[in-house]
């Protein structure tokens, strides 16, 4: 055998090696997660991660909650993965067996949002607020409702008072100008 069929050989299988050695995930980061994936927020508000992570997305994100097989974190997976029937349901049971439960109400809320069930999206949002009162996150989402509507006076009045109680919240910025354009466009958000 010549040496350059062995070098030819070679070759490849170092390249692989070096190949598998490169990792696609957060370890490979720095335990940081990638900027540019949707998070859970983004799946209910319609909002884009940031380019740069915040403290918050700095720190390591616990991976499994600590029963994945509860409702609420059935929810959410269902939510994430676009089943929002689903995660309807889920919720909903997560709502009936914790009524005080706010995470569980919002979830309802979007899930709603997204079957365009408006008229219980609403209640669930009046539930939600009378729990934990009208948060950033909570007028945020509540805004990106009334921007799935087409209403979007009502939109704007609720993300500006979204804005009012977080201003640098980069999720109710990207809202907003998510609503300036569909206002122009004269079209409610899909």
């Amino acid at each position: 055998m010549s040496v350059g069929v062995i070098r030819r050989g070679f070759f490849p299988v170092v390249c692989l090696v070096w190949l598998t050695a490169c990792g696609t995930d957060s370890s490979s980061t720095g335990g940081l997660p990638n900027p540019f994936r949707l998070t859970p927020d983004s799946a209910t508000t319609g909002s884009i991660a940031s380019a740069w992570p915040t403290e918050e997305q700095a720190k390591p994100a616990r991976l499994m909650p600590s029963d994945p097989n509860d409702d609420l974190s059935l929810g959410k997976e269902n939510f994430r993965e676009g089943n929002y029937g689903i995660a309807e349901r889920y919720f909903r049971k997560a709502v009936e067996s914790g009524p005080k439960d706010a995470e569980a109400w919002l979830g309802l809320a979007a899930a709603y949002d997204r079957l365009r069930r408006f008229d219980l999206a609403d209640r669930a949002y009046e539930e939600v607020i009378k729990i934990g009162g009208p948060t950033a996150e909570i007028l945020n989402n509540q805004g990106y409702s009334y921007m799935l509507r087409g209403q979007f006076n009502r939109a704007r009045e609720i993300l500006v008072a979204a804005r009012t109680k977080d201003p640098a919240n980069p999720y109710i910025e990207n809202n907003i100008a998510l609503l300036d354009e569909s206002a122009r466009k004269h079209k409610s958000v899909r």
